[in-house]
């Protein structure tokens, strides 16, 4: 995967992988990379918190190092890196670019039946719930300008799961900011498993009518 980017990044990006002491060695994997690849980086956090909380570190190691434009998305291949280009040049026009499954042009590949049935729902309870035309509200793959992430309050986004996604979307258009999607191509991933479990379900479930009342009530 890192390998594969460093044919879309310019001479002055940084490839940020964040490791939650991962069982699976990807730590250590990552820092063997940093020492052969110079635009690498690695974060290595102590407690394994949750995806939201790794995100937020990672967010706010960018906006330290000066970054304006910070994209998030897997490391396992199910998004694909020559689609880097195509949500930055999308950032042109926008303030947040989502690598959207869901509008036209944008597939799924290799996923079986159950897992897009959640992913798909997810996104059209958020969307119903929120009240926003966005069709694809919980995927990983989006560009933000740093501007995006210096209003929205990092520090009141409390989502650990996949409503972290929902969250940080929601908040951006709360907030006012021009979001757009771009179609792409979610491809299952071939190593690895899925970390979605209840306790990822059940607060993305309470999190979005959350979300949508305090947006309501002038608290978000």
């Amino acid at each position: 995967m890192l390998r594969a980017l460093a044919d879309v990044l310019g001479p002055d990006d940084r490839v940020l992988v964040v490791d939650d002491r991962s069982p699976d060695g990807t730590g250590r994997i990552a820092e063997r990379l940093a020492t052969e690849l110079p635009f690498v980086d690695v974060l290595h956090r102590e407690h394994k918190e949750g995806l939201g909380p790794a995100y937020l570190a990672g967010f706010r190691q960018a906006l330290a190092g000066g970054a304006e434009l910070i994209l998030e998305m897997d490391c396992d291949f199910s998004h694909d890196p020559l689609d880097v280009v195509r949500l930055i040049d999308a950032a042109g026009a926008a303030d947040l670019v989502l690598g959207s499954r869901y509008v036209d042009g944008g597939a799924i590949r290799d996923c079986g039946v159950v897992r897009r049935f959640v992913s798909f729902s997810g996104s059209l309870y958020a969307r119903l719930l929120l009240g926003t035309p966005l069709r694809d509200l919980t995927g990983g793959f989006k560009c933000f300008h740093r501007r995006v992430l210096e209003t929205i309050d990092l520090n009141a986004v409390h989502s650990k799961g996949y409503a972290f996604q929902i969250e940080v979307t929601y908040r951006a258009l709360s907030a006012g900011f021009r979001v757009v999607e771009v179609p792409i191509t979610f491809v299952d991933r071939t190593r690895g498993g899925s970390k979605m479990s209840r306790t990822i379900v059940l607060e993305a479930i309470w999190r979005v009518p959350f979300l949508r009342a305090a947006a309501l009530s002038g608290r978000l």
